[in-house]
């Protein structure tokens, strides 16, 4: 039942197509016969008729061909080598003296590499001194990069584009969390649970593990300054964290902090 109406749509379109060819063979014949008419039969219609079936042989041919001639498809541009790869993520953060035009050289730097910026993040660096160049700022950069590209030349441009201090590290997709908006969830968390702010510290500084420490246990010396943090959660415990791949920034300090009073204050609260 379903292919009735195109079977009725068909036989329209035959009839219709009948119909102006037989309009247009009467036409042809009337025109013909007007023609003849008026040269009177005399030498030169014969030629005259003969002349005009062999155009219209011709014209109905040129036409046909025409008609049934291929569509060219427009060439494929040149796909470029490794653009169906899948890209690398990749963390990096740099100390950059803030001035105008300093961000625009740094993304134009990533741009010529072909890297594609998806998160940043500009914190201070913990001075408050201007120079007259301008003030310093850490930059802290997510993209994705070619697979092909070494740490080497990526950190180089971005040297020569005014980076110094250049760190870069694997990212995963969780980095591209607002910073903001996290804290919040994980301070809602640490609030109804106190017991899990060591993991609420991991996912918030992004590191593997949190450790547990007492007044009196050793710290690691020898590690790189900013590297190790270490969080005094109440007089007899404190939080121990490592990132040896890269140094903790003072906003981030701060954020521990303020998750670290929250769960604080929850336990204090429910203890009443």
């Amino acid at each position: 039942m379903s292919d009735a109406p195109k079977v009725v749509n068909g036989n329209r379109r035959s009839w219709w197509r009948e119909i102006v060819e037989l309009a247009a063979l009467f036409l042809a014949v009337g025109l013909a016969h007007l023609l003849a008419t008026l040269l009177g039969h005399r030498e030169p219609g014969p030629v005259v008729m003969v002349g005009l079936g062999a155009a219209l042989i011709v014209g109905a041919v040129v036409h046909k061909r025409l008609g049934h001639r291929p569509v060219r498809k427009a060439p494929a541009l040149p796909v470029e080598e490794g653009a169906g790869a899948a890209m690398v993520l990749w963390r990096i953060r740099m100390r950059v003296v803030e001035r105008p035009g300093r961000l625009a050289a740094v993304a134009g730097a990533f741009g010529r590499l072909g890297c594609n910026i998806l998160a940043l993040h500009i914190a201070p660096t913990g001075s408050s001194a201007i120079t007259p160049a301008g003030c310093d700022a850490l930059d802290e950069f997510v993209i994705e990069a070619p697979p092909g590209l070494a740490q080497e030349a990526l950190a180089g441009a971005l040297t020569e584009a005014g980076g110094h201090d250049v760190v870069i590290v694997p990212a995963q997709v969780k980095d591209l969390t607002d910073p903001g908006v996290q804290a919040l969830v994980l301070a809602q968390r640490v609030s109804a649970d106190p017991d899990r702010l060591p993991e609420a510290m991991a996912e918030l500084l992004r590191v593997p593990e949190v450790e547990w420490r007492r007044p009196g246990d050793t710290v690691d010396e020898g590690a790189e300054l900013n590297t190790t943090m270490v969080i005094s959660v109440n007089p007899d415990r404190a939080l121990l964290v490592r990132r040896p791949e890269l140094p903790f920034t003072p906003t981030e300090a701060a954020r521990a902090a303020a998750l670290t009073a929250t769960a604080r204050q929850a336990r204090y609260t429910g203890s009443e």
